[in-house]
């Protein structure tokens, strides 16, 4: 179970809401990017990133210059939100109308990653995330290339999971209007793939390339 304290405590629709860890590791699996948010001097900021997860802890990179990197690397605290949007839900009247979705809030401090065996299996999960057994057709990461990208772990300890899932549910004594009312399924999904002018015929992505959510992930 996640842990939970008044600030990761929802407050609205609080019967959406669980401690379930399993619940959780599958969002942030299924999930290509995330949000983190931390406070500045001159307010709050809100980044976009990549995330993966490795059994209890979430991964970032980036270049050690970056503001992400740095506020990371300084222990400040974080909240790293992560959404996933299964489906408008269209309801008989404007007021009910809602979505479906998975998320996950998490709060906590990061690290930087200096053992170097835990940098190198860390990276080779974010690859088997993105294009799973396409790392065996690249070339090895250099020793400057490893050197110039930070990695930073967070723990998956503290937050809370909450959705919606389900039919509209209409104001009472809309059910008996003539509308169209139901659930319009949303997802992530893999187009085809645009080869760039250097590459051979007879040469592949090293992966399915009907790719779609949920994507791979690591236990």
């Amino acid at each position: 179970m996640l842990r939970q304290s008044q600030r990761s405590t929802p407050r609205v629709k609080a019967g959406r809401a669980s401690l379930d860890r399993a619940a959780a590791n599958a969002i942030l699996d299924e999930a290509p990017l995330c949000h983190v948010g931390f406070g500045t001097a001159e307010g709050p900021v809100v980044i976009p990133t990549i995330h993966w997860r490795v059994g209890e802890q979430l991964f970032f990179h980036g270049s050690p210059g970056s503001r992400l990197a740095q506020v990371m690397a300084e222990g400040r605290d974080l909240c790293v939100t992560v959404t996933l949007l299964d489906g408008l839900v269209l309801a008989r009247s404007a007021f009910a109308h809602s979505m479906n979705y998975r998320s996950v809030v998490l709060f906590g401090q990061a690290r930087v990653v200096t053992d170097r065996a835990e940098k190198h299996a860390a990276f080779d999960a974010l690859m088997e995330k993105l294009a799973p057994g396409r790392a065996a057709l690249l070339r090895p990461t250099s020793a400057k290339e490893y050197a110039a990208t930070q990695l930073l772990a967070f723990p998956i300890e503290e937050g809370s999971v909450k959705s919606r899932r389900g039919p509209p549910i209409d104001v009472a004594g809309d059910e008996s209007a003539a509308i169209w009312a139901g659930v319009l399924p949303l997802a992530l999904t893999a187009g085809p793939p645009e080869a760039d002018a250097l590459t051979q015929p007879g040469q592949t992505l090293g992966f399915p390339s009907a790719l779609r959510a949920p994507w791979p992930h690591t236990a």
